[in-house]
């Protein structure tokens, strides 16, 4: 008996296995006749926007004073005078420091009166020449002492004048290095004067940004120093040479800092604007990845069509696309993670689906 019961479970396993083999079921989403219809997906779409973009270089750069100096002295000397403190805005021609003078004006006193004395031997030569009272070779001496009387008068106003360090351009100075009755030698350090109402900001720029790069584009920058403050400028000079270590160009922009609040020598960062175009954007909510490549979904007779994306800038909440999806294509923003190439759709109206700038949906799908 358990023999025959074993090989009668054999014989209905073995039939059990045919009419399957033979008659397989219809699967649920096959569409067979009679069979049922594929679920459509409920999900929200948007129309892809023409928008206006800017084409921005990011760079880093360092301030410079426009006019910048280190006030020294020509000659050497005991310090007589400081007319200055530190971080006094001073006009052009300004005396800051005065050296002893005591020699100088005693040389200069000398000379004058060698330039007086020649004067008068030159005047009485003068007189004596119509008559014949005075050779020709010696009125020509008393000429040339005259001559060199004058150059030694101003020689030793010179030296005078150099005692007197005056401020070649109008500025802001900077930290003094020294203090009254120090000795200086020339060339020494006195201190530094800048020109601060404006910044000039040096950066470099990539070779192949040069076609696009033109004087006067404007730009901003941004320092550590003052993290909520954009400084505006314009590009000032370009460099005619390219570094052949780096392959980038020297650029120079002038910035706004009618504040003072920028020093030279800061960091920077730069944003350039190299110029404007036309460009198709769509929702950045819209845009999925699989590995390397980006993708979204439209609806095309209510049906998902998967389009391989070529994507270009980024803006707050929206993405320029370069290839893959054209103006007149209705893009699935919510739903497409469930989604693939050829399921039926259902578009929902539904105009709160679109993410905010922050990212957070506005509203949920049904």
């Amino acid at each position: 008996m358990k023999k025959q019961f074993t090989l009668a479970v054999l014989i209905l396993g073995m039939a059990a296995l045919l009419l399957w083999w033979f008659f397989p079921a219809q699967e649920e989403s096959g569409g067979g006749a009679g069979g049922p219809q594929q679920r459509a997906r409920n999900v929200n779409v948007a129309a892809p926007e023409i928008l206006t973009l800017s084409n921005t270089l990011q760079a880093v750069g360092t301030t410079a004073a426009r006019d910048g100096v280190d006030l020294a002295s020509e000659v050497d000397g005991r310090v007589a005078e400081l007319r200055f403190d530190e971080g006094d805005r001073v006009e052009t021609g300004q005396v800051l420091v005065v050296l002893d003078e005591s020699q100088a004006r005693a040389d200069l006193a000398v000379a004058e009166a060698r330039l007086e004395d020649a004067r008068t031997q030159f005047a009485r030569a003068e007189r004596l020449r119509p008559s014949n009272n005075i050779s020709e070779a010696e009125f020509d001496e008393r000429r040339s002492a005259l001559n060199l009387a004058r150059a030694e008068y101003q020689a030793s106003l010179t030296r005078l004048e150099n005692r007197r360090i005056k401020a070649p351009f109008s500025g802001t100075l900077g930290l003094r290095e020294i203090s009254p009755g120090s000795y200086i030698n020339a060339g020494q350090r006195l201190t530094t004067l800048d020109t601060l109402s404006v910044m000039d900001l040096e950066f470099s720029v990539p070779e192949r940004f040069i076609a696009e790069l033109a004087i006067g584009q404007s730009l901003s920058a941004r320092s550590g120093s003052f993290p909520d403050r954009e400084f505006t400028g314009e590009v000032l000079e370009l460099g005619t040479r390219i570094d052949p270590l780096s392959r980038t160009l020297r650029v120079r922009a002038r910035l706004d800092n009618s504040e003072s609040l920028l020093r030279p020598g800061q960091f920077m960062t730069v944003s350039l604007t190299l110029g404007q175009r036309q460009a198709l954007v769509i929702p950045e909510q819209a845009v999925l990845t699989q590995g390397v490549e980006q993708y979204a979904y439209v609806v095309v007779d209510d049906n998902a069509e998967r389009r391989t994306l070529q994507l270009g800038q980024r803006r707050p909440g929206r993405v320029e696309v370069l290839e893959g999806i054209g103006p007149d294509d209705s893009v699935v923003i919510t739903g497409q993670d469930r989604l693939s190439s050829g399921d039926k759709v259902r578009v929902l109206e539904d105009p709160e689906a679109l993410m905010s700038e922050t990212g957070q949906q506005r509203a949920t799908q049904p």
